[in-house]
């Protein structure tokens, strides 16, 4: 069973949209009715036009006629299961990124997931952030969402996301690699409180088995770089999380 969504999640991504503006759409397939509905309101609350199927079949007349730019897709079903269905949609539509959700943690049932043409997979249970980060970065990768401009600007700081510099009212700022991951993640959402969960879920992938002192020891090392000598820009919002916002004048 997935944990209940809840509106954090979604806040912290960047919105993601085709290039005329429509929705990102989404098909999400589980014989499970409430697990499906969970998955479905997480994305709907990332602004997404979900779509779901109580099974393989039914998924696949579904996907034929909707058009999915993401696949959330049940492994074990009645019937057509999803790696028949996964395999059968790929034959019209050959290009959409799928997602497998598993009851089974198995090592050889991760590598049928992958070989039969899945691109990622989730445990059940599984966190219900975790999930819509992943889907998230599906769809990025997919080239299905307007590409986002190269250059965030938060004030007077300034980062391009494709050569990767970064400055201060002009002054060139150097980060680590992980530095750069943080702040990125900080200038994508302005103003908006982050969780230290969902810093650790965005830039490390939950790597350090969230541990969130090591989001308290990073964001230290930004404010040196970023904040030193200047009016402070990352705050600490006690008991909740971080923000990022332009410098009061």
């Amino acid at each position: 069973m997935a944990d209940a969504p809840s509106p954090s999640p979604a806040g912290s991504l960047p919105r993601l949209a085709h290039p005329d503006g429509s929705s990102i759409r989404a098909l999400v397939v589980d014989d499970e009715a409430n697990l499906a509905e969970l998955v479905s309101m997480g994305l709907r609350m990332m602004g997404w036009n979900v779509h779901t199927a109580a099974d393989g079949q039914q998924a696949i007349a579904d996907a034929r006629e909707f058009r999915p730019d993401v696949l959330v897709l049940d492994v074990m079903m009645p019937g057509v299961d999803g790696l028949e269905a996964l395999n059968k949609i790929r034959a019209f539509s050959p290009r959409v990124p799928a997602l497998f959700l598993t009851a089974r943690d198995a090592v050889e049932d991760r590598i049928s997931g992958l070989a039969a043409g899945g691109d990622d997979y989730v445990t059940k249970p599984f966190s219900m952030e975790e999930l819509m980060l992943r889907l998230h970065r599906l769809v990025q990768r997919s080239g299905a969402a307007a590409s986002a401009s190269a250059e965030l600007v938060v004030g007077d700081l300034v980062m391009n996301r494709e050569t990767r510099e970064v400055s201060r009212n002009g002054e060139d700022i150097s980060l680590t690699n992980t530095q750069w991951e943080l702040l990125r993640y900080l200038m994508e959402n302005p103003k908006r409180v982050l969780s230290k969960a969902q810093i650790l879920a965005n830039v490390w992938n939950y790597d350090f088995g969230g541990q969130a002192n090591i989001v308290e020891l990073y964001i230290s090392y930004l404010r040196k770089k970023i904040d030193a000598g200047r009016p402070p820009m990352i705050h600490t919002v006690r008991g909740v999380g971080y923000v990022l916002k332009p410098a009061a004048a």
